[in-house]
């Protein structure tokens, strides 16, 4: 259970990170085609924040406390910060490659929960999955 309480943190983490880049990104884009970014890139990151308050809830149920520090979730994911501006299609790039990881990240804790007969847990899980693969496809084909 230990590994499994956390691997939801790491998907917490890695969830945040994923929604602080994508909100960094949303209100930084410039450039051409700026309106279907800052569209797309709102839309992602108004998706992530809504799983941040479950995914922490999720972690509180399996009486374990849900880490909610700047510094906590650096220790625990592996996205890496955003201190540059980079252009619209490099920006996609850079939420694909951090999408997989979150996907990653999910995939683990999923099989986890599975093992351990938390087949709520891994339900929402699975979900979760299935909202990061669409966010994948998106982030895929803007970049191509």
């Amino acid at each position: 259970m230990e590994t499994l309480i956390e691997m939801m943190k790491k998907v917490l983490a890695d969830t945040f990170a994923l929604y602080l880049k994508a909100h960094n990104y949303h209100w930084n884009v410039e450039g051409q085609n700026f309106p279907q970014y800052h569209e797309f890139f709102g839309n992602l990151y108004e998706e992530l924040h809504g799983a941040v308050d479950p995914i922490a809830e999720h972690i509180r149920a399996l009486d374990a406390y849900a880490p909610g520090s700047f510094t906590r979730f650096m220790e625990l994911t592996e996205i890496e910060d955003e201190l540059s501006v980079p252009a619209g299609v490099e920006m996609a790039r850079r939420l694909m490659t951090d999408n997989e990881r979150v996907m990653a990240t999910l995939d683990v804790a999923q099989k986890l929960a599975d093992t351990v007969g938390k087949s709520g847990l891994a339900n929402f899980l699975q979900e979760r999955i299935d909202i990061h693969s669409k966010h994948q496809w998106m982030l895929r084909s803007i970049t191509k």
